[in-house]
């Protein structure tokens, strides 16, 4: 049978079981449920139901998935609840609930993106978490708690009083009564009920799920009577396959269109499989095949796929559909919970496993979805009762191992795998006791760890060797499920404890033996390494170690007789490993009068390894048997000689060796990754466990091993035993700088064994000591902001620094300053404690803060000496490492650095050594000092001071250490380090004083300083130096200040000189170029009318950023262009959220009144030649095509292109446009006046109109009759001329291509359309974008409170003025007639007598962009035919003025027309004003003319104070218009930010009366008719009955919307945010717009849109209509800000919240609670009010061009 009959055959199928499903409803659930109870075999009754109902519902022509769901519950579920409950199911339950058996924990099972709060003062460790609607009710708001996401799979922890030190219980669970009453039982009856119900129901679900082969057959119970021959073909999801390839392969194999595909793969990815076939048994395997074949063809693996029979689909879709059930259902009552815990771990039979058992073993073979749903079921049933949980972890820890094996082998995440309920049972202390105590978990876990990692082994030691880095990280999940275990360290220890710790310690041994050594590296010589190893994987180790090995180190400290037997078993560890180096034959050493045996070993040679986990082991339980006192006891236990203390330290200094030739570049053949582990093994995530445990160890060799044997030790392992015993005599210039370099790393090794003391158990310092001596030393660098200081600061295992707890005692906190985070400073008084050879301290870093603490010392003419501050004192298992300093070996040393350094015979000795000698120096006098004002002399074994003072004849030299420091003294060389060296001689003065001393005198203070003598002397010096500057400097102040007066002096000698210079200056300039006259300041200060002031124009000579070559800005020029990039913008709507028109044919003449959308253009401010441009654009062209992600960056088909200086992105330039200065005639200005009134001038401009129409219209043989009312008066069609004209201005041909270059782009950017050069809407393009500029950096300028003209930036001040200019010289490039076509269109807004129907209401356009339009288009009517003429300079005045005050008023009009919603009554006792006199007269007349449409009951002082407000931001841009236009200079008062006298300043410059109303006064032979043609429109009538949104004046400002204070706030908001496109009830990843508000879906298939035939994701989507493209988009879950300008561009940015310290939190890792930061959110809002985004996007994507999103899909 054909594909296509098996269809029908199915589709027949599906018609009978649709018919007969009408009839599940018939089903009556208490019959059936009487019948189970009478019947004699409840199991068999229940699955023949299940048998005739689960395939009817399930089996249909829909998903499996897509049961309907009221079916279920009617014909399946509520027999099951009927017969449990034994009465209607909903009396049961609410008995239940009467009882008050709730449960107090809340168990809420987390959804993958939720967000989680945990305790910092109360959690018991950061495991333990809070839903949102807990930690709300709970009384850890107030307390310093974390915000995080959760992955999924855990639950909250309210009410678990083992998961909080305070506050177990929230106020909404404080009621519950299981865990105070764990006796609550049900009814005898129920119970037995629900047992026999709960064993049959389980199993069935869990053999449904366990199915072991495709071929398996339901058993006889559960098959259908009516059997059928129809299969599913399930698709299983992998990760192995991308979600393209699914696509692909489902899209071929299935014949299926791609939106099908498409559905298939997003079910696939959520629900773990999904049926793709339903037919037969044939059909599904002929696809099974196919889909194998595609997708091993694409991938090289098979997608998993399984045929299997509808009935068995259909029964484990409703097994999981019963889980559900369970899950919901024992929530009800704690009885139901323990009964369904106890069936579950029910043995049937000895042979076959429990049900949690075979549902945990098959964990890694279920599916997603399956997954997901038995994980939630164990979560609320097991996990919510102690006694069940215990049930549990005993199960899952017998299983552990088998467990882990299949997690290794699974290709899902993690956290949908059975092994992450490990946190769940391990984190509980009562329950990981038990786990130890009964099930041996650490033995079970490092055996587990041991067996997945065997595979790595190589020789006993593991290697990371072309390993599968996924298996590899599973592999160590162990590791966290061990860290789990010895989160909660026992109080009280039993034997049984201490037995089961000890063999889980002993096992781990066995562990760190593997990892002793492994990765060993070998120095390479002549030929570079060929291949660089692989290191990342061992150091990964060891990272996830790092806890693990500080807890039991914690562990065993806490009981005296374990810590002993962990330090013997470890011991022998070390021993056992270090056996081969005892098999080498020792040599004999000799130095200084001592002998050392020591084995040869050169780490230069032969390999090493910087992994040594068991050594440093020992290191650490040696420091907590000094803290605790117990080391009294080790000699129990060893001799000094089975101590073996010189073998204990040669694998960590051998590993200190090997850093240090790092450091001396020795390896350089080695390449980068010892360098990187060299680097990792010193940072702080590795330090605590790797180096500072290996300087332990070395200050343990160093406290019982002799001090001249271990020093001759360590001179030996770093090559340096032979330079200190006889003469060097390399002259290799390159081995010179290698032990230079060597003998520096080893001084420093040395300082630091004797002065680093701030370890636990080394000394008597706790842990707050030790983190404020960190601080101390970061902040010495620089002022850290508090999130580089807990970077910076090892974290313990509950990933707590303590920072907060020490912070203010060292340093204080400078507050965030505007949108900057707040930094802490080190305290003057903490600066003490610096120490320059901080041993956490890298190069750069110590040099660093070197400097800087110079630099403060020396602004205070302070010693710039660096003494070392006074340590704390040994403990006393340490005490011997002093010894250290005074023995003879250090002497030796310390003696011949010094003598050849003196007698400069070799260069091998540097600054930086010596600079470390008298470092070690000074700790010596100062541990003698110390010892002899703390202890009688005759107690003090200490005698540095004798040794240095000792002279001794050396190379017929009589010399000592003190005589050396006064010659080093006299050395130029190291004249850097004379402040340490008098400090250190000093010292040596006051100990002869202290051995000097008789018993009378007076003791010494205890303190690194100079004493008072000394002081004394230390000071006159200062006092020297610091005379000697002040006299240097008034030297300088006086040599400067007879300059100055010579200077002067020559200028008045030789003034005729300089005036006739600048006279013939003038007259050259007056002569040769009268265009860049620059002209006398004249006071008047009007920009518009013939009254108007003089321009103050200035010869504009820029220079080109590209050619570097300067030329003037003139009209026959080539010409000079500005940088610019045009944008869409609707930053200035008032209309959020409107449909932007379709611009293809739409007419951009009006721009509407709410400004919905403009195009705006803005300039960095960056000048080129045009063709220096023009080669610019052409070679970014051709270069881009070879750059990576050029094409992300900017878009080189839409003109885009990066500023050559500042990288900023433009798709333009605009070009320079000289202001053109034309002298005004005086004279014929009166006579003008007299005789060119308003009314007057309409009726010329009427005339002048009608006849160009009629002349046009006479030119094309097209006659067309003027509109009704236009008469045309041929007397006057050329009285516009006798006002005087003028040709044409001719600008060169470049300027004339770069004008028609920016008006095309202002067209096809504002359009969105090709570009078109002759399309007539080009010239409105430009005059739209120059009056929407204007009007966005007006209300940017009235936003940020700044004045109109006074605060314009650079940037924008030549920006406005290009695009005034080329706003009035654009129309030279285009057909007058088409031009004049514009002008006749938009006059009749304006004007009486020229009213078509196609002319907008005054209500419906802005009136400002009426202004600049007319104002522009106006010279076009002196034109006429060939005739390009253009009015002069005192006729374009009038004509400027009469357009000018004509949209004024009526823009007044407008104001009050759309104020009478919002006028008050009239208020009898307001004095009556001129103002208020004229406004109500005005607003009469409107009444009259809108046939009493308006509320005539209107004061009239208020609709003066209403039109001053309203017209105001009309005004102001009309100022910065004529500014540009012009450029004559505006009135002081309006550079001011004071709002005093601002509105007279704006009428006096704009030649307006400062009572508006005396217009329409003045002009009152035309208001009448008017204000006819301005309240003539049908739109008025229609507003007035509030069929339409009218428009209020002013406009508001836009802002982004408000957000709440505290972000916990926002996440509470959308907490429960759902998808309106998904079915599921998944956490999705919500996103807030902060232009409109909206709530999305982002990163979301299921929101995806289709347009043009590209996928967009919702945000991208919701760009586009809301911000014309643009968006700023909160994604609150991740609280960081998403930019986005366009399609595929975009960038993250920082959010506006932040902690207390000022700091962002990006992707909440930090967690810190967080609050609104006004001074980021009003920069974000600056940002886009700004325009900035797309600036923002270029700049960011540019940076990181290697990380490019699929910004389309956001």
């Amino acid at each position: 049978m054909s594909s296509s009959d098996n269809m029908a055959g199915a589709q027949g199928l599906f018609t009978g079981i649709t018919e007969s499903n009408s009839n599940l409803f018939l089903v009556q659930p208490e019959e059936v449920a009487r019948r189970w109870q009478e019947g004699p075999c409840l199991r068999s009754q229940i699955f023949s139901h299940f048998a005739e109902y689960v395939p009817r519902i399930y089996c249909t022509d829909e998903d499996a998935r897509k049961q309907d769901d009221e079916q279920v519950q009617h014909s399946l579920l509520a027999p099951i609840e009927w017969f449990l409950f034994g009465e209607e199911p909903a009396k049961g339950l609410e008995k239940l609930q009467q009882s008050g058996s709730c449960s107090q924990i809340c168990g809420r099972v987390f959804r993958s993106g939720e967000t989680t709060y945990s305790c910092r003062d109360c959690a018991l460790d950061p495991t333990c978490v809070l839903c949102m609607n807990c930690f709300q009710n709970s009384i850890h708001k107030s307390h310093r708690y974390k915000m995080n996401t959760s992955c999924g799979g855990g639950y909250c922890d309210c009410g678990d009083i083992e998961a909080w030190k305070m506050g177990p219980v929230c106020e909404n669970h404080e009621s519950g009564g299981a865990e105070s009453n764990p006796q609550c039982e049900l009814e005898d009856g129920l119970s037995e009920r629900c047992r026999m119900l709960f064993s049959i129901l389980l199993h069935y679900a869990v053999d449904m799920m366990v199915w072991q082969r495709e071929e398996q057959e339901l058993c006889l119970e559960l098959q259908p009577r009516q059997k059928n021959d129809l299969y599913y073909c399930i698709l299983f999801n992998d990760e192995h396959h991308s979600f393209s390839q699914v696509n692909y392969t489902l899209k071929k194999a299935l014949n299926c269109s791609t939106e099908e595909a498409q559905v298939h793969s997003i079910l696939i990815d959520k629900e773990g499989r999904k049926s793709v076939k339903y037919s037969s048994k044939k059909t599904c395997q002929e696809t099974q095949e196919a889909i194998s074949k595609i997708s091993n063809e694409i991938s090289g693996w098979s997608l998993q796929t399984a045929v299997l029979h509808s009935s068995l689909v259909a029964h484990q879709t409703f097994a999981l559909r019963l889980s559900s059930w369970f899950t919901n259902i024992i929530g009800f009552h704690s009885g139901f919970r323990q009964i369904f815990c106890q069936v579950a771990v029910e043995e049937p039979s000895p042979e076959e496993p429990c049900c949690l058992t075979r549902l945990m073993l098959w964990d890694s073979k279920l599916f997603k979805g399956a997954r997901k749903t038995f994980h939630e079921l164990m979560v609320s049933s097991f996990l919510l009762e102690t006694e069940c949980k215990k049930l549990f972890a005993v199960e899952f820890t017998k299983l552990y191992k088998q467990l882990q094996k299949d997690f290794i082998e699974d290709d899902h995440e993690p956290h949908i795998s059975v092994i992450s309920l490990a946190v769940q049972i391990f984190t509980v202390p009562t329950v990981a006791r038990y786990l130890l105590e009964e099930q041996n978990v650490i033995t079970v876990m490092v055996e587990c760890l041991l067996e997945m990692f065997s595979k790595y082994l190589d020789k006993n030691k593991f290697h990371f060797l072309n390993h599968n880095t996924d298996k590899l990280s599973r592999a160590q999940f162990p590791i966290q499920d061990l860290r789990y275990i010895l989160i909660s360290k026992p109080t009280d220890w039993t034997e049984k404890l201490r037995t089961a710790f000890l063999d889980g310690f002993r096992a781990f041994l066995s562990l760190l033996m593997c990892m002793q050594g492994m990765e060993e590296v070998k120095r390479q010589f002549g030929q570079h390494v060929e291949e660089e190893p692989h290191w990342e994987s061992a150091f990964s180790l060891q990272l996830q170690l790092k806890y693990i090995l500080t807890m039991f180190q914690e562990w065993c400290a806490s009981d005296e007789e374990v810590l002993l037997k962990a330090y013997m078993m470890c011991h022998s560890a070390v021993m056992e490993y270090g056996k081969e180096a005892h098999l080498k034959d020792s040599v004999v050493l000799y130095l200084a009068g001592h002998l050392l045996n020591s084995r040869p070993y050169m780490v230069s040679v032969e390999p090493v390894s910087i992994h040594l986990p068991l050594t440093r082991l020992l290191a650490g339980l040696h420091a907590q048997l000094s803290r605790t006192g117990a080391i009294s006891k080790l000699c129990n236990y060893f001799t000094e000689e089975d101590l073996n203390v010189d073998l204990l330290i040669e694998y960590p200094l051998r590993c200190l060796v090997l850093v240090a030739q790092v450091a001396a570049e020795m390896w350089k053949r080695n390449g980068l990754s010892l360098v990187s582990q060299v680097y990792f093994y010193r940072d702080v995530k590795w330090r605590q466990e790797m180096y500072d445990k290996d300087i332990i160890m070395l200050q343990i060799g160093a406290s019982r091993m002799d001090p001249n044997l271990f020093l001759m030790l360590i001179l030996r392992r770093f090559e340096l035993f032979e330079l200190f015993k006889k003469p060097f005599l390399h002259k290799d210039k390159d081995v010179k700088k290698q032990l230079s370099r060597m003998a520096e790393e080893m001084l420093h090794l040395l300082i630091i064994i004797v002065g680093e003391r701030y370890n636990i158990g080394v000394s008597h310092v706790t842990k707050d000591d030790i983190i404020m001596r960190e601080i101390i030393h970061l902040l010495c660098i620089e002022p850290m902001s508090h999130s580089e200081l807990t970077k910076a600061l090892p974290e313990d295992e509950n990933h707590e620094t303590g920072l907060e707890k020490v912070i203010q005692k060292v340093a204080t906190f400078r507050k965030p300053v505007g949108s900057s985070c707040g930094v802490y400073e080190v305290k003057k008084e903490s600066l003490k404690e610096f120490n320059p050879f901080f041993y956490h301290y890298s190069k750069s870093q110590q040099t660093k803060a070197e400097e800087v603490q110079k630099k403060i010392r020396k602004a205070e003419h302070d010693s710039e000496a660096f003494p070392p501050p006074v340590p704390p004192k040994f403990c006393p298992a340490f005490s011997d490492i002093v010894k250290i300093l005074n023995c003879d070996v250090m002497i030796h040393i310390i003696k011949t650095i010094l003598r050849k350094t003196v007698r400069m015979r070799e260069t091998l000795w540097n600054e930086a050594i010596i600079q470390r000698i008298l470092h070690l120096i000074s700790l010596a006098l100062l541990e003698e000092k110390q010892q002899l004002e703390n202890e009688p002399e005759e107690e003090v074994s200490f005698d540095f001071y004798q040794k240095a003072t000792k002279i001794e004849n050396i190379g017929g030299e009589r010399i000592s250490i003190l005589s050396l420091l006064d010659k080093l003294k006299q050395n130029f060389h190291f004249q850097t380090q004379i402040d340490m060296i008098m400090w250190t001689l000093k010292i040596f003065d006051s100990l002869r004083l202290l051995r000097e001393r008789s018993v009378g005198a007076s003791a010494v203070v205890l303190n690194p300083e100079v004493p008072k003598a000394e002081e004394n002397a230390h000071d006159k010096e200062k006092a020297e130096r610091k005379r000697k500057a002040e006299a240097a400097k008034l030297h300088r102040e006086k040599i400067m200040a007879q300059m100055s007066a010579m200077q002067k002096n020559f200028i008045e000698k030789h003034k005729l000189l300089y005036e006739d210079r600048a006279e013939m200056q003038e007259v050259g300039e007056s002569d040769v170029d009268k265009e860049s006259i620059e002209m006398v300041v004249d006071d008047t200060r009007i920009g518009v009318g013939p009254e108007q002031g003089t321009s103050m124009l200035k010869k504009e000579i820029l220079t080109c950023i590209l050619c570097q070559e300067e030329q003037e800005v003139k009209i026959n020029k080539p010409a000079m262009v500005l940088t610019a990039c045009i944008q869409r913008s609707t930053v200035l709507t008032q209309n959020k959220g409107k449909v932007l028109p379709k611009t293809e044919n739409f007419n951009p003449l009006f721009m509407n009144a709410d400004l919905s959308w403009g195009t705006h253009t803005g300039s960095c401010g960056h000048v080129m030649h045009a063709a220096c441009w023009q080669k610019y654009f052409e070679a970014v062209q051709s270069s881009s095509h070879n750059r990576f992600h050029a094409e992300v960056v900017f878009d080189l088909e839409n003109g885009e292109y990066l500023c050559p200086l500042c990288k900023c992105l433009c798709n333009t330039v605009i070009p320079l446009v000289p202001v053109q200065y034309q002298k005004m005639d005086k004279e014929n200005a009166d006579i003008i006046a007299q005789m060119l009134s308003f009314s007057r001038w309409q009726e010329i401009v009427l005339a002048r109109i009608s006849g160009l129409r009629a002349f046009n219209s006479k030119e094309r043989d097209d006659a067309q009759m003027p509109p009704t009312g236009m008469a045309v008066v041929s007397s006057d069609f050329r009285s516009v001329l006798n006002f005087g004209v003028q040709p044409f201005t001719v600008y060169s041909t470049s300027i004339q291509e770069m004008l028609t270059v920016f008006a095309t782009a202002a067209y096809r950017v504002g359009l969105e359309i090709v570009p078109n050069e002759a399309d007539p809407r080009v010239p409105v393009m430009g005059w739209s974008t120059c009056a929407f500029t204007i009007q966005c950096i007006e209300s940017l300028l009235e936003y940020e409170g700044k004045s109109l003209f006074g605060s314009l930036q650079n940037r924008q001040h030549g920006n406005l003025k290009a695009l005034v200019q080329f706003a009035t010289a654009q129309r030279v490039t285009a057909m007058q007639d088409v031009i004049q076509k514009h002008l006749t269109n938009l006059l009749p807004v304006l004007l009486p007598n020229m009213y078509s129907e196609e002319t907008p209401s005054i209500l419906d356009i802005d009136l400002f962009h009426v202004l600049v339009s007319v104002v522009c288009a106006f010279p076009s009517i002196y034109s006429e035919g060939s005739m390009n003429l253009q009015p002069t300079a005192l006729s374009s005045t009038y004509n400027e003025l009469f357009i000018f005050h004509l949209v004024t008023m009526a823009h007044i009009v407008q104001i009050l027309l759309t104020a009478a919603k919002d006028c008050p009554a009239l208020m009898e006792e307001c004095e009556e004003s001129e103002e208020s006199h004229l406004a109500s007269c005005l607003y009469n007349k409107l009444v009259q003319h809108t046939n009493r449409c308006l509320n005539s009951n209107v004061s009239g002082w208020y609709l003066w104070e209403h039109v001053k407000k309203g017209i105001t931001p009309y005004l102001r841009c009309a100022a910065l218009f004529f500014y540009f236009l012009h450029g004559v200079s505006a009135p002081e008062v309006l550079h001011s930010a004071s709002s005093e006298g601002h509105f007279e300043a704006l009428c006096s410059y704009l030649a307006l009366p400062t009572n508006l109303f005396l217009l329409f006064k003045k002009y009152q032979e035309c208001v009448n008719i008017l204000l006819y043609r301005w309240c003539s429109n049908l739109r008025l009538a229609d507003m007035q009955k509030e069929e339409q949104t009218v428009l209020r004046y002013p406009r508001k400002i836009n802002k982004l919307v408000e957000l709440p204070e505290e972000y916990s706030c926002l996440l509470n908001q959308t907490c429960h945010f759902r998808c309106p496109k998904s079915l599921d009830d998944d956490q999705k990843h919500p996103v807030l717009c902060l232009i409109c508000g909206a709530i999305l879906c982002s990163q979301n298939t299921c929101c995806q849109e289709t347009v043009d035939g590209e996928e967009l994701g919702a945000c991208t989507i919701h760009a586009i209509h809301c911000a014309a493209g643009f968006g700023i988009f909160l994604r609150i879950r991740d609280c960081d800000v998403i930019l986005m300008a366009g399609r595929n561009r975009g960038c993250l940015y920082s959010a506006p919240y932040v902690d207390e310290y000022g700091e962002t939190d990006p992707g909440l890792k930090r967690g810190n609670p967080l609050h609104l930061s006004h001074e980021h959110y009003k920069q974000l809002n600056l940002l886009w009010q700004q325009h900035g985004i797309t600036a923002e996007v270029s700049r960011n994507q540019d940076v990181n061009s290697l990380f490019i999103l699929d910004w389309q899909h956001m």
